[in-house]
C-alpha cells in the first residue's frame, strides 16, 4: 500500500475573495474606536493650515464646532482638544482661566455635540507656558513635579466646569492621576473620566506637533518623558496610573512602540489607547505626496497595525477620513 498522506494545508483558501477575507479578519478598525485630535487657536479669524501636517489646521472656535459636528456625524468615538493661547507666561495661567481658549473650546464643542461624542481635553501646561515645558520650573530651570501637580488639579477642575467628559493628563508628572482624581471628586466631578498618558516617550516624532501648538520649547523633555529604550517601565507606569484612578491608559507614540502597546494590553484590565502622533502622520503624507506609497491603503494599514497590537482606542489625525474610508 502507498503511504497515507493528510490533506494539503492551503491557508490561501481563506484569502480568495474580499468577502471571505473580511469574514475571517482577526481585528477590525471601526469609527467608534477613533479619536480626532483638534487644535483651536485664540484670535484666529479663519483656520490656519499647519505646514508640516498637510490637511490639519489650527481651528477658530467656529470651525472647531463644525469639525466636532462632522466627527459626531461620522460616528467617531471622540475628539481630543488642544488650546493655543495668544499669550503665554511662565506658569501657564491661560490653562486654568475659565475664559481661556481651551476651556471656552470645551464648552463650545459640548454645546455643539452634546453626548453624541466623547469630548476630551489635553491636560498639560506645555501649550500655555512661555518656556514650553509641561510644568512649572524651579529657579535653576528644572521641572518642579509637586508644584506642577497643584496646577494640574486646578486645570482639571476648570476643564470639568467647562463640561469636558474626559481629561487627558499628558505631562508625565509623578502622581498626576491621583492628584487629578482627588481634585475632580472633591468638586463633585466624579463622572469625569481620566485617560492617562501612561507610557509617553521622549520621541523624535513629535516635531510637527510642536508647530501645531506653537511650542516655545528649547531643549527636550527627557527628564520626565520615558526613555525609548524602556518597555517594562511603560507597563509599570500604566499599572501605577490605574492604581491612582485612571479609567483608560495610553501609549504614545504608537508605531515605534507597538510592542509596548501589546505589553500594556496584556498587563491591564482597562481600555488601552494609543496615539498615532504627528510625525507618524506626516511621514505617510510626505511619502504619498511624492507618489511613493498608496496613501489610503497606508492609512488603513497603519490603523489596523495599532489595533492588532492591542489598542482599543486610537487617537489619530486621520480619524474623520478613516471613518469615511471604512464606510466604502
Amino acid at each position: 500500500m502507498g503511504a497515507v498522506t493528510g490533506p494539503v494545508l492551503r491557508p490561501r483558501r481563506l484569502r480568495t475573495t474580499p468577502a471571505l477575507r473580511r469574514m475571517v479578519a482577526e481585528v477590525a478598525v471601526e469609527p467608534r474606536q477613533l479619536v480626532l485630535p483638534l487644535f483651536v487657536r485664540e484670535g484666529l479669524s479663519e483656520p490656519n493650515p499647519i505646514s508640516s501636517m498637510p490637511g490639519v489646521v489650527q481651528h477658530t472656535r467656529e470651525s472647531l464646532r463644525a469639525a466636532a459636528a462632522e466627527a459626531a456625524e461620522l460616528g467617531l468615538g471622540g475628539v481630543m482638544l488642544f488650546g493655543i493661547p495668544e499669550r503665554k507666561d511662565a506658569v501657564g495661567s491661560g490653562a486654568v482661566d475659565p475664559t481661556g481658549i481651551l476651556n471656552l473650546a470645551i464648552t463650545d464643542v459640548v454645546a455643539e455635540v452634546g453626548d453624541t461624542l466623547t469630548v476630551m481635553s489635553d491636560l498639560c501646561l506645555d501649550e500655555f507656558t512661555d518656556h514650553g515645558h509641561c510644568g512649572l520650573l524651579t529657579a535653576d530651570g528644572r521641572v518642579d513635579n509637586d508644584r506642577t501637580l497643584a496646577v494640574y488639579a486646578e486645570m482639571a477642575v476648570a476643564q470639568a466646569d467647562a463640561g469636558v467628559d474626559m481629561v487627558g493628563p499628558s505631562g508625565m508628572m509623578d502622581g498626576q492621576v491621583a492628584t487629578i482624581r482627588t481634585a475632580l471628586d472633591a468638586m463633585e466631578h466624579t463622572d469625569v473620566s481620566i485617560l492617562a498618558y501612561s507610557a509617553k516617550y521622549a520621541s523624535a516624532f513629535y516635531g510637527p506637533f510642536r508647530e501645531a501648538v506653537d511650542s516655545s520649547l528649547e531643549g527636550d523633555r527627557r527628564t520626565y518623558q520615558q526613555d525609548p529604550a524602556n518597555a517594562v517601565e511603560g507597563v509599570r507606569e500604566a499599572l501605577l496610573d490605574i492604581e491612582q484612578g485612571a479609567d483608560l491608559v495610553m501609549v504614545k507614540p504608537a508605531l515605534a512602540y507597538l510592542d509596548v502597546v501589546r505589553r500594556v494590553r496584556e498587563a491591564v484590565d482597562v481600555p488601552v489607547a494609543a496615539y498615532n502622533i504627528s510625525g507618524e502622520y506626516s511621514m505617510v503624507e510626505a511619502a504619498a505626496a511624492r507618489g511613493w506609497i498608496d496613501r489610503e491603503a497606508a492609512i488603513l494599514e497603519t490603523l489596523t497595525s495599532i489595533r492588532r497590537a492591542g489598542a482599543d482606542v486610537i487617537l489619530t489625525y486621520w480619524a474623520s477620513e478613516a471613518a469615511r474610508l471604512l464606510r466604502r
